[in-house]
């Protein structure tokens, strides 16, 4: 199995990418595309979440 070490853009840290997901796909595509961990990932959805229903009138 094939996989590639990315720096995540929010919090720096080294991640692996493995082969057969989307981030490999894309990676490969273009390699100087920012990408970031499933914790940052998951960080910035849950506080995207809250902004709309914090927003929302």
């Amino acid at each position: 199995m094939f996989s590639y070490e990315v720096i995540c853009y929010s919090c720096r840290k080294k991640y692996k990418v493995i082969e057969g997901t989307t981030q490999y796909k894309q990676f490969k595509e273009n390699k100087n595309t920012v990408f970031c961990c499933e914790d940052c990932n998951h960080k910035i959805r849950l506080d995207a979440i809250k902004n709309f229903f914090r927003y929302r009138g």
